[in-house]
């Protein structure tokens, strides 16, 4: 009996000793990943993000503007043939212009409808500060993306939405992000590969994506042709318009 609780006992010990490896590695992997696009010092200093791009999808050009402000706010904008579209969140609620339709007025939304814009005005991204965010994140090893070895690490956000985040195992610079997200109660997968990484007052930012839907081939690319940091963006810019019926 003696042996049978030391060998259990070892058992314990070898289950701690790797929780404890892997959140190290976990650690590292994060710290190596912050630095790698520019450090936590520079991104904690950003208060403000405008990235303009362009999408092709099928021979139309869309042109993009994203505007990020801390703490949370974000809008963004699309405009194809002339007209803009727009959905934004303000931090507590959020709001859209969708001209495409013939509709001219902007319309409250829910957040599920906007999940991933939401997800996206964490201006520095989930694994900066993670725990402070009330994220889960777990290490889940290495997998190839293409042929790149990347660790990949699972973000099991508050309100149960998960990311998988697969990080280049040499550079330590995402390459590929998953989401995994309940839309009014149904669930949707998606998938963007991430590239063409340049470096922008010091932030090492990605000018390429290329999402779609999980297991499609139709895909849209993104390419970002500018980046403005810290540049002034008033509050009313996120806030549902003064003079309309809600």
């Amino acid at each position: 009996m003696r042996t049978l609780r030391v060998f259990t006992a070892l058992l314990i010990a070898a289950g701690v000793h790797q929780a404890i490896a892997a959140a190290q590695t976990l650690d590292e992997i994060v710290a190596k990943n912050i630095a790698a696009r520019g450090g936590m010092e520079r991104w904690q200093k950003v208060t403000t993000l405008r990235v303009t791009g362009v999408i092709n999808d099928g021979g139309t050009e869309i042109t993009t503007l994203q505007e990020n402000k801390r703490p949370a706010k974000i809008r963004a904008e699309f405009t194809i043939q002339g007209m803009t579209g727009i959905q934004a969140w303000d931090g507590s609620a959020g709001w859209q212009l969708m001209p495409f339709g013939g509709r001219r007025d902007p319309e409250l939304v829910s957040a599920d409808d906007i999940k991933s814009l939401i997800e996206d005005a964490d201006i520095e991204g989930p694994l900066v500060n993670w725990r402070e965010k009330g994220h889960k994140v777990e290490y889940l090893g290495v997998e190839s993306v293409d042929g790149t070895d990347a660790h990949k690490v699972r973000i099991t956000r508050r309100n149960g939405d998960l990311t998988y985040v697969y990080i280049d195992a040499e550079h330590y610079l995402e390459i590929r992000i998953e989401n995994v997200r309940k839309i009014r109660g149904a669930e949707s997968e998606s998938r963007t590969d991430i590239g063409n990484y340049e470096t922008v007052e010091g932030l090492v930012i990605p000018f390429l994506f290329e999402s779609g839907q999980k297991g499609s081939q139709a895909t849209q690319k993104l390419r970002i042709t500018k980046v403005e940091v810290n540049v002034p963006v008033d509050d009313t810019r996120f806030a549902f318009p003064k003079g309309q019926n809600r």
